[in-house]
């Protein structure tokens, strides 16, 4: 049998909660319960939750639906909690995971549990990325070979007794160790490896519980001048900063750049802001006419300060007039720039309303945009 060993005995004291951080919510669930129902899903014969006394309630109450799921008490320190979590063990391999990664994947799960019946240990690791130093006071005193670093993720799978045994000398010498590798790597053998997960992350700041990508959604119509409205004498409209020629001219305060407006409305609401009509108002004479790729401009200064930047844009236009199928490569051109993105982030769809509504009548242009954000190293 194989027991899984959850840990969310913490206090959350870092990330500055008040309360045991497992049990904030994250995407609408507890974030124990996303790193449960992984273990669940897979051929976990019990799950042991090791925690504090005055988390326990709230605890049962996230693993009641699952029958082979039970709580145990934790310790004071990480290594406490392993130990005692052990000695309550039934299963003759045991997979040890911090209940604060719940982006764990069931295929880490199955190559921990066959690294383990393989070699009778699995630590999923990831190559170093950056240059790793030691450092004392302040001042590097060695470079370690970044081929030879890897940072150590969990879970971690061995054989319950001899982990057990591990752990009980390790106490009985006062040693301290970061996680049950070191303990393991001392008193039995060297763990064997297998491949970690990047988006297997821990949550340990405040900062960690928001999400790391936003999806925002805007959507803008702009009515054409009436033959009997006296039109601006023009013969373009403006979409994507492009100058498209056009027998019909939109209605607009600034440039009547329809499919900007969308754009900037997503961007901002996917960062949590106004819309565009808050920042920049009809009523107010210094938008008149403006050029709303200078707008875009001041709408992306607004997303960076909110510690986000655009990852991808998707935009759908519906116009039954002019053609714009000449002008989609430029817009995009143009967006990319804007957003600093390549290319290949920006998405540009244009079509028709078959000859449906105040669109298919050429009465206006109606345009979708849906961007993704994601969090900047400054946020």
């Amino acid at each position: 049998m194989i027991t899984a060993i959850l840990l969310a005995a913490g206090k959350g004291e870092r990330a500055g909660f008040g309360e045991n951080k497992v049990l904030r919510e994250y995407d609408g669930l507890p974030v124990l319960a996303h790193a449960l129902s992984a273990f669940a899903a897979e051929e976990i014969g019990e799950i042991l939750v090791a925690c504090r006394a005055e988390d326990e309630p709230r605890i049962n109450a996230i693993i009641r639906p699952y029958p082979n799921a039970r709580t145990v008490p934790g310790g004071d320190t990480r290594a406490d909690s392993v130990f005692f979590a052990l000695k309550e063990t039934k299963g003759e391999t045991v997979l040890i995971h911090d209940a604060a990664r719940p982006f764990v994947t069931r295929r880490m799960i199955r190559d921990c549990i066959e690294s383990t019946r393989r070699y009778g240990s699995g630590v999923p690791a990831l190559p170093a990325v950056d240059t790793t130093v030691l450092a004392e006071d302040g001042k590097i005193v060695a470079a370690l070979p970044r081929a030879q670093v890897y940072t150590v993720q969990t879970p971690q799978g061995f054989r319950t007794k001899e982990l057990l045994r591990a752990y009980e000398q390790s106490r009985q010498n006062n040693e301290i160790f970061t996680d049950d590798s070191g303990v393991y790597a001392k008193y039995v053998a060297t763990p064997k490896l297998y491949e970690g997960d990047a988006g297997n992350r821990k949550l340990t700041f405040a900062e960690d519980f928001s999400p790391a990508e936003r999806v925002g959604f805007g959507a803008d119509t702009h009515a054409f001048y009436t033959e009997n409205e006296g039109a601006p004498f023009i013969d373009f409209i403006t979409l994507g900063g492009v100058r498209i020629p056009s027998e019909k001219i939109l209605k607009a305060h600034s440039d009547g750049d329809v499919l900007v407006h969308a754009l900037m409305d997503a961007l901002l609401s996917a960062a949590g802001l106004r819309d565009i009509g808050y920042y920049f108002p009809d009523t107010d004479a210094r938008y008149a006419g403006a050029d709303s790729m200078e707008l875009l401009a001041e709408t992306m200064r607004r997303v960076k300060d909110e510690g986000f930047a655009p990852k991808n844009a998707s935009i759908s236009i519906l116009a039954e007039t002019p053609r714009l199928s000449p002008y989609i490569e430029r817009m995009k051109q143009n967006l990319a720039n804007a957003l600093l993105l390549p290319l290949s982030a920006i998405g540009i769809a244009a079509g028709t309303n078959e000859k449906l509504g105040y669109v298919g009548e050429k009465k206006g242009i109606t345009v979708f945009a849906t961007v993704m954000l994601r969090k900047t190293d400054e946020s």
